[in-house]
């Protein structure tokens, strides 16, 4: 006798294994050095080190995942400028989610517009890297 499923839960299965697959090439300490890399200049970095981590540390892994995601529409040919308009809304509701996280850290007026510039990098950077990751998969056919 066979056991039937549901197609959104083998959906949901595939895609589970397909982000533990691609998130073993991801090693915390480059999250780590990332997050240290972008927001040491600010000041409340030093005061609020731990849990500024964790949250930059999440959202870089939603990027990474999302940008693996959309590697497949890459693969079959289509602009990485055109992979990346397909994702916009998705990619500024990260950094909108992460901008939000840092202000409630962050209390001085005048660097807000940078703090959204550097928010804006960082999940760009890690949307590429994972984006890249995944077209790498893609071409040795590691699905």
């Amino acid at each position: 006798m066979k056991i039937i499923t549901s197609f959104s839960a083998r959906k949901l299965e595939k895609q589970v294994t397909y982000e533990r697959k691609i998130l073993r090439e991801l090693s915390f300490e480059q999250l780590r050095r990332c997050v240290h890399e972008y927001f040491k200049p600010f000041h409340f970095y030093r005061f609020f080190l731990e849990a500024l981590e964790n949250g930059c540390i999440d959202v870089a892994i939603e990027a990474y995942l999302l940008g693996a995601h959309y590697s497949r529409f890459g693969y079959y040919g289509e602009p990485f400028h055109l992979v990346k308009k397909r994702c916009a809304k998705e990619e500024k509701h990260l950094i909108d989610m992460l901008f939000d996280f840092l202000c409630s850290f962050h209390h001085q007026p005048n660097q807000i517009d940078s703090l959204y510039y550097v928010c804006e990098h960082y999940v760009a950077s890690w949307w590429k890297e994972g984006f890249d990751q995944g077209m790498k998969r893609q071409k040795l056919r590691l699905k």
